[in-house]
């Protein structure tokens, strides 16, 4: 009788134990999961950008310097990005990145030709989606990362 008690309670334990493991790597897929997310925008946001220089690159004749600013800036978070892991230099270059475009929407406010070009709006209007989505993402990501985290360190995961 007391063998199959000791049976019964090693049965359980071993089972709460396989259940833990299974929502750690659970947690953890669903972070490399997130991390992917924000990547794929990223990569979109990359993809878009040569075609809204190219949209306007005609009617902006003396904003080549911003121009140039977008593309070099675009350049390097593409490079960086490729190592395959965040690093500081990544996410530096993102946010260069970034600051190029704004400069570059504010220039465009200056060129009514280029406000009232469809493939210009409808370009602006899917890297402001893009950039509306990355927020997104990167918001998933940290929550996801927390609850990994919180799991990891709270009883009885520790």
């Amino acid at each position: 009788m007391f063998g199959w008690i000791i049976l019964g309670i090693l049965v359980v334990l071993v089972v709460f134990v396989i259940g833990l493991y299974n929502r750690l790597v659970q947690l953890r897929n669903r972070v490399k999961n997130a991390f992917a997310q924000i990547d794929v925008q990223l990569t979109r946001r990359h993809d878009l950008i040569p075609n809204l220089v190219n949209a306007v690159k005609g009617y902006m004749e003396f904003e080549q310097d911003v121009l140039t600013r977008v593309t070099e800036a675009r350049a390097n978070a593409v490079a960086a990005g490729a190592q395959g892991t965040v690093t500081e230099q990544q996410v530096q270059a993102e946010n260069v990145l970034s600051g190029a475009l704004r400069s570059l929407f504010a220039v465009v406010e200056n060129y009514p030709e280029l406000k009232a070009n469809e493939n210009v709006l409808a370009l602006q209007e899917q890297l402001t989606t893009t950039e509306n989505q990355i927020s997104f993402s990167r918001q998933h990501y940290n929550a996801m990362v927390n609850d990994y985290i919180t799991t990891l360190q709270t009883i009885p995961s520790v």
